[in-house]
């Protein structure tokens, strides 16, 4: 067994807490808030701004031309294709995806964030990966579990967000990012696979809080908090 498959073996009871969690049964059921489903997309496309820069920051620390590739091809992947989930949101909420941008992360979505940027700025390109590779990995994984679950036809109001997520191209992202980390792990010291174990299960356990985040519309209790830049 790989690091990377005992990971996310150790991770698996956050997975299944995802599965369970009121947001993602809205999805599968198609009962979702509309306040919810714009308080997600505000904080997400935030959030993957950000995902986005740890990917060229990954870059710069690429050993290789491999990882260089990888990750390029990661943040075309966001900023070309991520945003149709986006918009299947935004439909079903009656907004425009243009209004929804530019706010203030939520607290979770900001801690999340930070917690990613430490990593990148601090660790290894192991640690890096394994902060990283769990918001991939969990979309995947509820898209499988939904297309499962709830077998969604193209009247299921969120089937494109299903549909998208279960999509192959997620599944060999998975992979590859896998196969990356376990890679790092080889050579990578004690005290360096223990702090990559952290980065994976805290990102995992943010994933939780960040559906959390977006089901009970959370905010800042100060005002004029900055948007992440």
């Amino acid at each position: 067994m790989s690091f990377t498959q005992q990971l996310k073996l150790e991770a698996e009871r956050l997975l299944q807490d995802i599965f369970k969690h009121p947001f993602v049964k809205g999805i599968e059921e198609g009962t979702i808030a509309k306040e919810a489903l714009i308080h997600y997309i505000k904080a997400d496309y935030e959030y993957l701004n950000a995902f986005m820069k740890i990917y060229g920051m990954a870059i710069v620390r690429s050993e290789n031309r491999e990882q260089i590739e990888f990750f390029k091809e990661q943040v075309s992947f966001v900023l070309n294709s991520e945003v149709h989930p986006h918009h299947n949101f935004c439909r079903v909420a009656g907004v425009r995806y243009e209004d929804l941008q530019g706010f203030p992360l939520p607290p979770a979505a900001d801690h999340y964030v930070k917690h990613m940027l430490c990593h990148a700025y601090a660790g290894t390109i192991g640690e890096m990966l394994a902060a990283l590779l769990p918001c991939p990995w969990t979309y995947y994984e509820i898209g499988k579990e939904l297309t499962r679950k709830a077998q969604p036809d193209r009247d299921h109001p969120f089937y494109e967000w299903i549909t998208f997520y279960a999509d192959k191209r997620v599944g060999e992202l998975i992979e590859r990012m896998s196969a990356m980390l376990a890679d790092e792990a080889v050579s990578a010291s004690s005290a360096s696979l223990a702090k990559m174990r952290e980065a994976f299960i805290k990102s995992t356990e943010l994933e939780w809080s960040f559906w959390e985040m977006a089901y009970t519309q959370q905010k800042w209790k100060a005002k004029g908090v900055p948007v992440y830049e």
